[in-house]
């Protein structure tokens, strides 16, 4: 038994390398077709545009917030529950104002200046939305108490213009593109 586990294994460790056979190398037409024919990668990003997503990512997280208090109305009105309508509409009011906070703590870092040509475009548009919710978020904290239904719309309705503009900020920067933000998880 113990001399054809010995076979065994001088068998299995001979056959691979029997079977390798030594690679032709490459001919110099074919790296240079091969190089053209690659996409460039995308440089590094440079120390202001890691500024100016870091300042993106601390901004998403208010955007996040804000979408969660709209989803909260938005169920709230499916119900017929006027007090959980209501409970919703104070929950929005106080997402709306942490979420404002988010914002303002990341807006200063947003400069566009600091990428070029189609890119910087982009990059403006985009802080100009988010310019617009943090000059939004005030009103949304007064009204979303009263008027629960039509604040959460205002608020989804600059969502989508956000959304629209992150996305063509992304695929201009080359930046790996998510599906929309505001579909939330099932729980």
């Amino acid at each position: 038994m113990h001399r054809l586990a010995v076979l065994m294994y001088f068998a299995t460790a001979l056959t691979p390398l029997a079977a390798q056979e030594p690679v032709p190398p490459p001919t110099p037409a074919a790296d240079s077709t091969q190089a053209e024919s690659l996409p460039a990668a995308p440089l590094p990003p440079s120390p202001e545009q890691k500024r100016f997503l870091d300042g993106l990512r601390t901004a998403s997280r208010g955007i996040a917030q804000m979408k969660d208090g709209v989803s909260r109305v938005t169920r709230a009105e499916g119900t017929r529950d006027a007090a959980g309508q209501r409970r919703a509409g104070r929950f929005l009011a106080g997402l709306c104002g942490s979420g404002r906070a988010f914002l303002r703590r990341g807006r200063p870092q947003l400069s566009p200046t600091v990428y070029e040509d189609t890119v910087r475009l982009k990059a403006r548009r985009l802080v100009g939305q988010i310019d617009s919710l943090i000059a939004y978020a005030p009103i949304c904290e007064d009204s979303a108490a009263r008027t629960p239904s039509a604040t959460a719309a205002a608020v989804a309705k600059r969502m989508k213009t956000y959304d629209a503009a992150l996305r063509d900020f992304r695929l201009a920067a080359g930046l790996p593109v998510r599906d929309d933000t505001s579909k939330t998880s099932k729980r």
